[in-house]
């Protein structure tokens, strides 16, 4: 039996909004990645650096590709076919220009500067030591603890001037990171011993004493 030409548009409403979901869902899930890429600091690295994200870019272009392939039904079922392929785009525009990473980190500095001070004043007064066997310079602050470091684990430092305290934000391979580094008053971030042998990759102010580094 012949289709009328209403149940030809009530086919082709039904696929273009399946259309819009299915490319929506997926530019969505793929910016959140993007912008909480740091928040599974917790996670082994193997698994967000070879997994997850890979699998994420993959999917999404895919998504672009397949988006763009819904504009040759333009012509024949109408300019909504192009919706999939624009919300793509506008997706790309946002990974390529926003800076999702950097809104994260303000939101996490400022959303845990309370307890992390608190825990600075508690590592000055000598109440949190290294207690971790295999690095001297770690303070596992256990469970109970509020969550203020990948894997709860701070890295001090006592030099001359005072205590520096990083709050991790990630960890990766070969020994790279990135966090919050509480720098005592009158101290040089630079001078943190992990930058002993190689200054900052990056070294960004974030407050009086407060800094936002990785190595």
């Amino acid at each position: 039996m012949t289709e009328t030409p209403a149940q030809t548009m009530t086919t082709a409403g039904s696929s273009v909004r399946a259309d819009v979901l299915m490319s929506a869902a997926v530019s969505i899930v793929t910016l959140l990645v993007a912008m909480f890429e740091l928040s599974m600091a917790d996670w082994p690295s193997s698994v967000v650096l070879l997994v997850i994200l890979p699998l994420t870019a993959l999917v999404f272009f895919g998504c672009c590709l397949w988006s763009a392939t819904q504009l040759l039904r333009i012509r024949n079922d109408g300019v909504r076919f192009a919706c999939p392929f624009l919300i793509c785009m506008v997706t790309l525009v946002i990974l390529i220009y926003a800076p999702l990473q950097r809104v994260y980190l303000q939101q996490n500095f400022y959303w845990y500067r309370a307890d992390r001070e608190c825990i600075v004043a508690r590592v000055e007064r000598g109440e949190l030591k290294p207690n971790v066997d295999y690095n001297k310079d770690l303070i596992a602050l256990g469970d109970s603890a509020p969550h203020v470091s990948a894997g709860n684990d701070i890295v001090v430092d006592q030099a001359q001037e005072g205590t520096y305290v990083l709050f991790l934000t990630s960890r990766g391979l070969k020994h790279y990171f990135t966090g919050f580094l509480r720098v005592p008053p009158g101290g040089d971030p630079k001078d943190f011993f992990e930058f002993d042998f190689k200054p900052p990759r990056q070294l960004v102010q974030y407050d009086k004493d407060w800094y936002f580094v990785a190595n």
